[in-house]
């Protein structure tokens, strides 16, 4: 028996499709919302150009959820006209999807938008919790990233729909072991030798295995009381030295090339990407996670990273 409908608004990417095998595994019906046909065979797909409501919105009627996960990546180059993509895919849809709730006669129970663990200021010091403090600094040069952050959460506050219950979701990276992840990007520098410490290697990471994310937003989607931001990210994050380390070891390889700032620069751009994704100090906690009662089932990363390596190794095993 359906556990209800759950709206999946920009659900081709890798987190939708694992959001969204997950909470069909879970018993809810998925429809996602896309710009191409989501290759995801637990869910139904409509095509959606992320800035109209024709031809979906009657989806939302009824439904237990709405997750908007829409927007451009942000692994590219900043330059004006990637720094528009950015910033219009994630504050359009926002607003469309708003406009989209506030005509239902039976809105979604909850929605819960997309964000960033990117929003909160750099730093070494103690760990961001929800309350943590929102500013950009020209050490880690995240102007853009908190101003992108700033907007689209601005967006979703502007949203009336008085029936809904409405949730921030700053998410921190996901790891799973699937291909161009940053997880299997970090296994592979270390495999050639490159798993050294990048920069001053002091720079927090804050991260949340896929399952745990997944098991978070459900989570969430189930508590009739929750609402508002929430840092979706491990309890336990990491500097990145320790975490390249650790990948040194799962490879079997002690040592590993450093990568100082201007071959992060250099390797930067060859990759089409910005440093500001390697050398920006992440250091977020769950705060409401945790004082709410949410257990995490990987809440070290050397826990998580023995989690990935089996499932790479069944995959790798499994019959072709």
């Amino acid at each position: 028996m359906s556990r209800g409908k759950i709206v999946l608004a920009g659900g081709s990417g890798f987190l939708g499709r694992v959001l969204a095998n997950w909470l069909s595994e879970n018993g809810y019906d998925i429809v996602v919302l896309s710009r191409q046909a989501a290759l995801t065979p637990c869910a139904r797909c409509i095509l959606w150009d992320g800035e109209t409501i024709a031809g979906w919105i009657d989806e939302l009627e009824g439904a237990v959820a709405l997750i908007n996960l829409a927007g451009r990546s942000v692994d590219c180059r900043y330059h004006a006209r990637n720094r528009r993509k950015i910033l219009n895919s994630r504050v359009r849809a926002t607003r469309v999807l708003g406009r989209a709730v506030a005509e239902c006669v039976m809105p979604p129970e909850a929605w819960l938008n997309s964000s960033t663990a990117t929003i909160y200021k750099h730093t070494y010091g103690d760990p961001h919790g929800e309350n943590g403090e929102i500013a950009a600094t020209r050490e880690a040069n995240d102007e853009f990233s908190i101003e992108v952050a700033r907007k689209w959460e601005d967006e979703f506050a502007r949203a009336e729909c008085p029936n809904t219950r409405k949730l921030v979701l700053r998410t921190a990276m996901v790891l799973d072991a699937v291909p161009g992840t940053v997880y299997e990007v970090l296994r592979r520098l270390a495999t050639f030798g490159l798993g050294g410490r990048m920069d001053d290697g002091k720079q927090f990471l804050s991260w949340i295995h896929a399952d745990d994310f997944c098991r978070s937003v459900q989570w969430l989607i189930e508590q009739p009381s929750a609402a508002g931001p929430y840092n979706i990210s491990a309890p336990t994050p990491i500097t990145n030295a320790d975490a390249m380390q650790r990948f040194r070891q799962t490879v079997g390889l002690p040592l590993g090339l450093p990568s100082t700032r201007w071959m992060l620069e250099i390797g930067a751009f060859l990759l089409r990407t910005e440093t500001e994704l390697i050398i920006k100090s992440r250091r977020v906690v769950p705060a409401r996670l945790l004082r709410e009662g949410f257990s995490f089932e990987y809440p070290d990363l050397s826990l998580a990273i023995t989690a990935l390596e089996s499932k790479r190794k069944q995959a790798i095993d499994a019959p072709m």
